[in-house]
């Protein structure tokens, strides 16, 4: 699964310049507010993306680990087939053979670990996905509440910086 990327530069940079000419018009304290917040809704998706790559990786690792396990599950029950054939002919060992089927139990136990620690990294990947999605909404439309000098769409941008952290901590959990 790939990194998600945050194209917050070019929105911040607006955002900024919107600030400077803000402040010439003696409107520094509410475009003030609308910069701050994004910028912390900047960080916050920054960290969520982050950590959403993190959770992708580990989940594609623990199920390598995990098809690795069933790989060997399987080469101990080839041994156990040969050995059932062996035994047959009078020619085999009993004591390999359960010691065969006792380590396949084994195995697949450590398998079965490890695709329920990819389920458990992938539904964390999903949840801080959707926190960045929402942080990344939110920016944008403090953008245009910055350049429409609009407060009722700022106000909506941090309600959906909320719903981004209600994520962010979903995904923590």
């Amino acid at each position: 699964m790939e990194e998600i990327e945050v194209p917050t530069e070019h929105l911040h940079e607006t955002i900024e310049e919107k600030v400077e000419e803000a402040i010439k018009e003696n409107e520094k304290g509410w475009s003030m507010y609308v910069a701050i917040s994004t910028a912390l809704i900047a960080v916050l998706a920054a960290i969520s993306a982050l950590l959403a790559g993190h959770h992708s990786d580990e989940a594609v690792i623990e199920q390598i680990k995990a098809s690795d396990q069933w790989a060997y599950y399987q080469a101990k029950g080839i041994k156990a087939e040969i050995m059932t054939f062996a035994i047959s002919e009078g020619k085999g060992d009993q004591s390999k053979l359960d010691k065969y089927k006792s380590e396949q139990t084994d195995i697949s136990e450590k398998a079965t670990e490890h695709e329920n620690e990819s389920a458990l990294h992938a539904e964390k990947h999903k949840e801080l996905s959707k926190a960045v999605t929402f942080f990344q909404i939110a920016i944008a439309i403090s953008a245009i509440a910055i350049l429409t000098r609009r407060k009722q769409l700022w106000y909506i941008s941090l309600l959906l910086a909320l719903g981004g952290i209600g994520f962010f901590i979903m995904g923590l959990l």
